[in-house]
């Protein structure tokens, strides 16, 4: 059984998607929580990963002998060994957009991942208010957002981005808890598509268990000094 490294789920958006890939897809493996002490070079967090991967960083796959770091790799890995689950779209055509999109996704959208740090247990409605008014970037971030999933939506049916559950959709979940999170405003259909997502099984085990873990870590937390 394969083991998966994640970080606090409650801050962790990286090591989400892998995750709820795994758990939405029904592919057994086994959770190895590496609690968010530091990321200083002499940190818990740091030993822990050191003699794993090179990067030093969650998510990592464990399976057997192998090693497999950065989550679109990690989802390359599984697509691989588990080509049952259908994890991306099977069209060509599809499945090159779901790549693309999930591309831009690692690289892109920097002013909103900045300014809105993941945070699932926190209502930050008030912050995400004055980020929305000050921020043009997380503004645009957002726009090209919903751009992109009313056009899939529309192209390829739903209730999805490609239609049934795939690697696209784990790779947005972090952006739409983000979303929630700072309460920024979006279109209906593109909101419909959040609510969707967060109410996937996957996902809400996810959030359900970053609900429980109530270990607040100021360096995580830009706008609150108390949980």
């Amino acid at each position: 059984m394969p083991q998966l490294y994640i970080g606090n789920k409650n801050y962790s958006s990286w090591s989400m998607r892998p995750w709820v890939l795994l758990k939405q897809a029904g592919i057994p493996f086994e959770e190895v929580m590496v609690r968010f002490d530091s990321f200083n070079g002499d940190s818990q967090f740091k030993a822990t990963l050191r003699d794993l991967t090179p990067t030093g960083k969650v998510p990592l796959l464990v399976d057997g002998d192998l090693t497999v770091w950065d989550t679109l790799a990690i989802a390359e890995y599984l697509a691989e060994q588990y080509p049952d689950k259908q994890l991306w779209p099977q069209d060509k055509a599809a499945r090159a957009r779901a790549r693309s999109v999930c591309a831009e996704m690692h690289s892109g959208f920097t002013a909103l991942r900045g300014n809105c740090p993941m945070n699932v247990e926190a209502d930050l409605a008030q912050a995400g208010a004055l980020i929305w008014r000050d921020k043009a970037g997380v503004r645009a971030d957002v726009a090209r957002l919903a751009a992109m999933w009313e056009g899939l939506l529309d192209q390829y049916g739903g209730p999805l981005l490609f239609g049934p559950f795939s690697v696209a959709d784990a790779y947005f979940a972090p952006v739409c808890t983000r979303l929630k999170t700072y309460a920024l405003p979006l279109p209906p259909k593109a909101a419909a598509y959040v609510d969707r997502v967060l109410a996937l099984p996957g996902v809400k085990a996810w959030t359900d268990a970053a609900l429980t873990e109530k270990d607040f870590l100021d360096f995580e937390e830009p706008y609150r000094l108390t949980p």
